[in-house]
Parts: structure tokens; sequence; C-alpha cells
């Protein structure tokens, strides 16, 4: 799903003024750790949960992830204790998996979105203070805490647009002013509801059609497949 006609089409109604990132899988390799913790997390507790799964709800808040499962194993949600409990449980594995490394080349994508003087907005479903915190040293200059909108921030969370509304809402952008930079079916599904052109980028390990089913405007496998047509996507939805 590179540029075609109709995408294309679509970015060349646009007034490009910003772009949202979203932060696991986008701008950090993490995905794994954070697939590993839930799938510990969950069996420490008995409820049986599988990788591929963690991907699928990539975006959620823990809360979301824990009431989900809860439901569908227990058929209830979870209290506030155990929510808690267990959101600590998988943070604190999550911390022992170690460092997360930057997704590759995405620092060329950055670069090339701020050297075109288009804002630059972190829209996280994830209440990981150890990668927000580290924004700054892994990418020096890019982002401003006056422009993230996390866990903290949020009551529901992708799939729900709210997290992408709130981006646009704290910006003052109109539907067509901002472009959405996700690698999860639940984020494509929150860019897509709030009304926003959504970029995907494959980078885990699900298979390509849980991103363009979910009405991914585009599609790509890496960092520097999108970074080589950025420019064409600028050049045509920033108007001059």
């Amino acid at each position: 799903m590179a540029l075609d006609e109709q995408a294309l089409k679509a970015l060349g109604n646009m007034d490009l003024k910003a772009v949202f990132f979203d932060m696991d899988g986008v701008l950090f390799n993490s995905m794994p750790f954070h697939a590993k913790a839930w799938v510990e997390a969950f069996k420490s507790i008995g409820i049986d949960f599988n990788e591929y799964e963690a991907y699928m709800r990539e975006g959620m808040t823990g809360n979301g992830t824990i009431n989900e499962m809860f439901q569908k194993t227990y058929g209830r949600l979870a209290t506030e204790e155990e929510c808690k409990k267990l959101y600590q449980t998988k943070m604190h594995l999550f911390e022992e998996c170690g460092k997360a490394g930057t997704i590759p080349d995405v620092d060329k994508v950055l670069k090339t979105v701020k050297e075109n003087g288009l804002d630059i907005y972190i829209v996280t479903g994830s209440g990981q203070k150890s990668l927000i915190n580290k924004l700054d040293s892994a990418f020096p200059g890019i982002f401003s805490k006056d422009k993230m909108i996390t866990a903290y921030d949020v009551k529901k969370g992708k799939p729900d647009p709210e997290p992408y509304l709130m981006a646009q809402a704290k910006g003052k952008y109109q539907k067509n002013e901002a472009i959405v930079v996700e690698n999860a079916p639940l984020g494509v599904v929150a860019g897509k509801a709030a009304g926003l052109f959504t970029i995907a980028v494959n980078t885990g390990i699900l298979k390509d059609e849980e991103l363009t089913s979910r009405g991914a405007d585009l599609l790509y496998h890496n960092m520097e497949e999108l970074w080589e047509e950025l420019p064409t996507i600028i050049k045509t939805s920033k108007k001059q």
C-alpha cells in the first residue's frame, strides 16, 4: 500500500501542520518487552495470554487490556485493586526486560518532519514512564512535554478516538491538518475514528491485513520505506 492515486488525492485535500506519532513500536522497539511482560503478568494469575494477542491490543490502556481479559476469562471486569496490582506486576516485568532501543530509521523520519516545519506530537496509550522519560535523550530536540498525550491523560484510550481527538484539540488542528503514524490495529482504528489520515508501519509480528483491514490509508513495513516517500507525502499534503 505505497502511495497510490487514492492516497495522493486524499493528501492533496490536506493542509498539513502536524504529525501524531504513537510511541511503542513506532519510536521504541519496546513491543517485544511489553508482550513478554503481559504474557508473564497474566500467567501469574492463571490467565492464558499470548504475544500475538498483546500486539493486537497494543495502544489500549493497561486497565483496558486487563478488563478485556477478565471479561473473557471470568465474565466480569477486574476490580480497581486487581487492575492496580496486575498492572504494577506488568510494569515491573517490563523494566526487568532491559532497555528498549529505538526503531531503525525513525530518527530520519522525525528529522524530515521537523525540517519541514511540522509540529510533532506523541499520542500513546502507554504509561511506561521509563520510555516517556527517555524521549529527550533518544531523540534530542524533537519532542516537548506540551505536545504529548499519554495513558495519564485519557480515560478511554485506543481504539477509542479520544487520544487523537485530545491531540487535535490541544493543537487546535482541523481534521485535514494532521497525520497519524501508527503500528497497531487499535491505533489505526483510533486514528481513522478521529477522522485523520493514518499511516501504518508494520514493525511487529502482525499480518499486514490486521492493519489494512482497520482502514490504514498507507502501509509500510519499516521506517525506511516511509522515510523514502515522506517528502512526497509532505509536499502533496502541505499547502504552500
